[in-house]
């Protein structure tokens, strides 16, 4: 590493980018229970807008539920409203200073949505990493041209630059892909398991039948 240009600047900056990334994307509601999914959502209290993980206690007990134990009772209902009027689209209950998000399954046409979110974020960030980069290579020129430092040593900080390029944008595709998967999901809770696995033993017996009356056709 040259003592004119710091690589590892840039490269905290792209990571950065992906923790950026990681919290965005985390907002995105899927078919199951996150409790970042409320980042976004602001409750006017004391007057000032605060962030609902700092005036309640966010938990994932399930699955597909969250629950918001809030600190002060008379902030109970403001939390409720705030969820409500966000766009999460759900509906929460309350129970005492208790606040739980039973959170619905995606219709088809949600999830393409989301996904379609997603991909844009996606290329923001991809974006943001190749202008980190562009910023890092001008750093370079500049130093190169007050011949600072040789033109082998741009050549290789400029390939380490490249390399962490190549890396960040491999990993928001990762991100990306993962999450994707997450909201193509269908979760199936204990209400819809027993008529899954009644419907799966039902075509099994249909099936019997029809083989036992092929066998007696013979």
């Amino acid at each position: 590493m040259s003592s004119e240009f710091n690589e590892k600047n840039y490269s905290l900056k792209m990571d950065k980018t992906i923790q950026s990334f990681r919290k965005d994307i985390g907002t995105l509601r899927t078919g199951r229970a996150n409790a970042s999914m409320l980042d976004t959502i602001k409750v006017d209290v004391y007057g000032q807008q605060m962030p609902i993980n700092q005036i309640a206690t966010v938990n994932v007990p399930e699955a597909r539920m969250i629950s918001v134990q809030v600190w002060d009772q008379a902030n109970t209902v403001l939390v409720d409203k705030a969820i409500k009027e966000s766009d999460l689209g759900v509906n929460p209950q309350v129970d005492g200073q208790i606040v739980r998000i039973r959170i619905p399954d995606l219709t088809e046409e949600r999830r393409k949505e989301l996904i379609k979110v997603l991909k844009g974020m996606g290329e923001k960030s991809k974006i943001s990493i190749r202008n980190i980069r562009r910023e890092a290579n001008e750093e370079l020129k500049k130093i190169l041209n007050a011949k600072k430092i040789s033109e082998d040593v741009s050549k290789s900080l400029e390939k380490n630059i490249q390399k962490f390029t190549d890396d960040n944008i491999a990993n928001i595709d990762k991100i990306s892909a993962e999450k994707e998967k997450e909201i193509s999901q269908i979760w199936i809770n204990s209400t819809t398991l027993p008529l899954l696995w009644m419907v799966m033993v039902g075509g099994a017996k249909r099936k019997k039948k029809e083989e036992i009356t092929d066998i007696s056709k013979v």
